[in-house]
């Protein structure tokens, strides 16, 4: 296995060489099968309950969240020291760290939108635990954790799941801005984040969900068509810190952003989602604030924002919404998940109408 980290000297940040990961299994193919039901336990599937990975190691039979480490990581804290000398002025290392697997439930026919909302609590206090777990090892300066949802993103198995990457450097989107909060708050001696949800709130059109001490919205200046930030309204380095109620009150928030996504077009709706979490490296982060950041591809219900010369070869996305217009469409639909509405006919029962 390959774990090598090379430094991009023009980005100023590292690429990961895990060439072994070429070959691990993929059930992507069956997120073809779009809105078709899927059964609760797929026999083939390596992440349902009781079943064998390509590892030959087995699942238990777990009945709730289930979290292993990866079979395929891209990082090992036991990653070869004796590597090729790059050439020329080039800058390699060891690729060290710990690489998870966290499946939400056992159920495979499900997704985070249709959990229960005390299963998504439980969701973000294992998210939590993990954070704490893996970000006080020594050799951990960063804890990286990310869902990739529908096959058109490169989901590699429909069940429900996440991933942590615990790493030895940090990834650079953290990195920048962590160091654009730290500049904020020299200048103005006030949180970057809070004064984004302030004016957010103060303006009202991008609002999606709040409640006491959590809040969802397309921010401003997003750069996808559904691009959406939910985060605690108190500043939080991380979820570490974060009370009981303000995981319940996150989790909620958090569960009716995706049951809206769902619900704009009925269809599970593809998305890539990553927690935006202080560095472990021991260093002073006061002043930045944890959220969680959602990049939806879609832009119509078969219709990709495409990245293309702009975006890859200038760094500067064109955004083909508007971020008012967006909002408003997830404002409208419902925040009871479309697979879980009563028909016509339950309605009637339920008003004591005759079955017709």
């Amino acid at each position: 296995m390959t774990f090598e980290q090379r430094w991009h000297p023009l980005r100023e940040e590292w690429v990961v060489i895990a060439a072994h990961r070429q070959d691990r299994p993929w059930r992507g193919e069956e997120a073809h099968l779009g809105d078709k039901p899927r059964p609760a336990y797929d026999p083939s599937c390596y992440l349902c309950p009781g079943n064998k990975r390509v590892s030959g190691k087995e699942n238990p039979r777990y009945t709730g969240i289930f979290v292993f480490d990866n079979d395929h990581p891209c990082v090992a804290m036991d990653a070869p020291t004796a590597l090729e000398r790059p050439p020329g002025f080039y800058r390699n290392c060891p690729a060290r760290g710990v690489a998870r697997v966290l499946c939400y439930t056992p159920r495979h026919d499900l997704s985070l939108a249709e959990l229960e909302l005390e299963e998504v609590v439980a969701l973000l206090k294992a998210w939590q635990q993990q954070y704490v777990e893996l970000g006080s090892l020594p050799e951990v300066n960063h804890v990286l954790i990310f869902e990739n949802k529908g096959e058109v993103v490169g989901v590699s198995n429909p069940h429900p799941h996440c991933q942590i990457y615990a790493t030895n450097f940090v990834f650079k989107i953290i990195e920048n801005e962590v160091k654009v909060c730290q500049r904020y708050w020299e200048e103005n001696r006030e949180c970057l984040f809070e004064r984004i949800i302030a004016t957010e709130k103060a303006d009202g059109r991008r609002i999606l969900v709040e409640n006491d001490s959590a809040i969802a919205f397309i921010p401003y200046f997003a750069r996808y068509a559904y691009e959406t930030f939910v985060a605690p309204k108190e500043r939080h380095p991380s979820l570490a810190t974060l009370s009981d109620r303000e995981i319940q009150d996150l989790a909620a928030v958090l569960r009716e952003v995706t049951i809206r996504f769902d619900n704009l077009w009925e269809i599970p709706f593809p998305y890539v989602l990553a927690l935006h979490q202080a560095p472990t490296d021991g260093k002073d982060y006061s002043t930045f604030h944890f959220h969680m950041e959602f990049h939806p591809p879609l832009r119509k219900p078969n219709l990709l924002k495409y990245l293309a010369g702009p975006e890859i070869g200038g760094g500067c996305f064109i955004s083909d919404t508007s971020p008012e217009a967006k909002a408003a469409e997830l404002q409208a639909v419902s925040p009871i998940h479309y697979k879980k509405r009563p028909t016509a006919r339950e309605l009637s029962i339920q008003e004591g109408a005759a079955p017709g």
